[in-house]
């Protein structure tokens, strides 16, 4: 349900507001398309890639880099340094978390049927990234390092699992690894000759090429934008980043809210 313009409101206006409410449901509404997919993709790549590596300048650890994550356990392990185990041990945990999260999140509001179910993780996502920004500061000058990146570390999850969901598993922002991957077999495919007229050829995709090179490009400027702002003003540098989460996910969300108001006013008469 949309909200009704004033009849005092300049038509222009009408139609951009419009345009904003269709552009923002597309991005982060049930209805999916492959727009929406990718715009919504390239969104968080590029905060994906300013908040790892915020975490990695505050406190040496990329906090989306599970498969870093896991061989410094093993090493530590290896090692008999179990106090050192701490740290990647909790983004480990913290990022399964942020996924189980999701999921959960996710299920509750689609047995609801309610059109936020993908916009209400990306703003929890916001809200928790703006906290972060106003109050790790604070957290920095008490040592909680841990506490920084098992928060950073939910926040990878949280977002992982929600691009995964939303483009059906084609999808993952963080994992840069099967990105890349993904990109030289598709250069493998368009460099592959097909000489023989009598088998099935190799055809690469083009579209794919190009949306997974674009999210590996944004994840690293993400990147420089966010190590360039932690070293300028420290960690409110990823407040900008949450207010772009913010804005990409709340019109669902207040769609479902004026829906459950209207039943409410609905059930009261």
């Amino acid at each position: 349900m949309t909200s009704q313009p004033s009849p005092h409101e300049p038509s222009h206006f009408v139609r951009h507001r419009a345009l904003v409410g269709a552009y923002g449901r597309e991005l982060t509404g049930v209805t999916r398309s492959e727009l929406g997919n990718r715009h919504l993709a390239y969104v968080m790549s590029f905060v994906a890639g300013a908040i790892n590596a915020v975490g990695f300048v505050a406190v040496a650890i990329y906090t989306s880099h599970m498969t870093g994550m896991t061989a410094s356990v093993s090493d530590h392990v290896a090692a008999g340094k179990w106090a050192l185990i701490i740290p990647p041990g909790t983004a480990i945990v913290s990022f399964i978390a942020g996924a189980a999260s999701t999921a959960i999140m996710f299920n509750w509001m689609r047995r609801r049927d309610a059109a936020g179910r993908f916009a209400l993780v990306l703003v929890i996502e916001a809200l928790l990234i703006l906290l972060f920004g106003l109050l790790a500061n604070s957290l920095d000058r008490v040592g909680a390092e841990v506490l920084i990146i098992a928060v950073l570390g939910y926040v990878m999850g949280l977002q992982n699992a929600l691009i995964t969901k939303v483009s059906g598993a084609r999808i993952r922002t963080t994992h840069v690894t099967g990105m890349v991957t993904d990109i030289g077999i598709e250069i493998g495919k368009a460099l592959y000759r097909n000489r023989k007229a009598n088998v099935p050829p190799v055809h690469h995709d083009g579209a794919k090429l190009v949306l997974l090179s674009t999210m590996v490009l944004l994840f690293a400027g993400g990147g420089v934008a966010g190590a360039l702002g932690y070293s300028w003003i420290g960690y409110p540098a990823v407040i900008p980043f949450a207010l772009v989460l913010l804005a990409t996910g709340l019109m669902p969300v207040f769609d479902d809210v004026r829906t459950a108001r209207r039943l409410r006013r609905a059930r009261a008469r």
